[in-house]
């Protein structure tokens, strides 16, 4: 994994907002239609070719494929693996907005939600053994971002891949005996993405919205509740982790790209310590979402281990305004100053699309997020080694 030797790098958090030529496919796909494979992989080859090139115009590093390929980053999971029915009738197994759905229970009735009336509903169940079947997708996708990465002259680029706390978010086990045998079944058949992408040469980056947003549901439930459901998931996650160098392998953890009030948002100081249990090089967490600005005091208490690194947002998938880059070169410093210039690179907080047809700010505002965020990290850089 690079780190900022001579300045400071940049990268993001992976998903990124897919061109029409793509989502045609994915809208297609919702109708019932069929999609042709090869057709499909075509387009994606030239989607990917396209945003691995506009990310290093844009003076982003590390770059990834915008998950162009991905019905959603932690349920595409469930088209790749066996076991899992859809019921649109039942309610999934936690709340992941928490009680904000009751707190401000008019915003997500104004949003569709049905706010604190209705749990989230349509889950997919667990009614058979959970078993890795689809490994062409991987490969393709290593093999488009290997090509596009080359081609474009990037430094080094990632592959996101859902966690096990994360994956089939909306599930229900309905087959394992126990929790624990769910999860860890989740966890081996996301080891085989793990392994390919580590084999690849890529980087791994490992997503983990749903630790953070589970915190409020469970919390409610009682403390022992959230902490046994989390420290089982970790544990999972660093099982399936085995073998992978800590250096080839990025962390994120979020706390959902939604635009909601978040108030149900874990305090990063009451998780910190799941987080730095994950054998990772590198952790990636929300630090420009105004709930959690603040939370870099966090990292003055708690010492980041050596050898490892912090990826902070610095950018927002929240707000529409684009960051000034002086706001985002501040931003840079501050981080730099805790935990050293070197442990430091530049993110974004979430992915700009949370699924294949939910975009959180519009393309052109995307793009120029991304561009504040090199010309941020330029400033940063400057001031940071002269």
């Amino acid at each position: 994994m690079q780190h900022s030797v001579d300045r400071i790098l940049t990268t993001h958090a992976g998903s990124l907002i897919r061109p029409p030529e793509v989502a045609a496919f994915d809208t297609a796909r919702q109708a019932g239609e069929v999609v042709e494979k090869s057709a499909y992989d075509d387009t994606l080859r030239v989607a990917v070719a396209a945003v691995v090139r506009h990310q290093v115009e844009a003076g982003i590093d590390v770059v990834d494929d915008g998950e162009f390929s991905k019905s959603s980053w932690g349920t595409y999971i469930n088209q790749r693996v066996s076991g899992f029915k859809p019921d649109p009738e039942r309610d999934m197994a936690i709340n992941y907005t928490g009680r904000d759905s009751e707190r401000f229970a008019e915003f997500f009735e104004s949003q569709g939600g049905g706010g604190a009336r209705r749990r989230w509903r349509g889950a997919d169940v667990c009614v058979e053994p959970i078993v890795y079947i689809d490994t062409h997708s991987i490969q393709r996708d290593i093999a488009h971002l290997q090509e596009a990465a080359a081609a474009a002259g990037a430094m080094e680029a990632f592959l996101p891949v859902v966690a096990p706390a994360s994956a089939a978010f909306n599930g229900v086990n309905d087959y394992y005996k126990t929790d624990e045998e769910y999860v860890y079944a989740l966890a081996d058949a996301l080891r085989h993405e793990y392994l390919a992408i580590y084999e690849s040469g890529l980087l791994l980056q490992v997503d983990d919205a749903v630790l953070a947003n589970a915190y409020d549901d469970l919390m409610a439930r009682g403390p022992d509740v959230y902490r046994r459901w989390a420290e089982l998931r970790i544990e999972a996650l660093n099982h399936a982790l085995r073998g992978i160098p800590e250096e080839r392998i990025r962390y994120h953890l979020c706390y959902g790209s939604w635009h909601a009030p978040h108030v149900a948002d874990a305090p990063l100081e009451a998780i910190v310590d799941l987080i730095l249990k994950v054998n990772a090089g590198a952790y990636s967490i929300e630090a420009a979402n105004v709930r959690h600005e603040h939370e870099w005091r966090v990292w003055e208490q708690t010492r980041l281990p050596d050898g490892k690194f912090l990826i902070p947002g610095v950018v927002s998938h929240h707000t529409l305004s684009v960051e000034h880059p002086r706001l985002v070169a501040d931003r840079i410093v501050r981080y730099a100053g805790i935990v050293g210039r070197e442990n430091v690179i530049a993110g974004t907080d979430c992915g700009f699309q949370q699924g294949a047809r939910i975009e959180r700010v519009h393309p052109t505002i995307m793009w120029a997020k991304l561009e504040s965020l090199g010309e941020g990290a330029r400033i940063a850089s400057r001031e940071l080694w002269t």
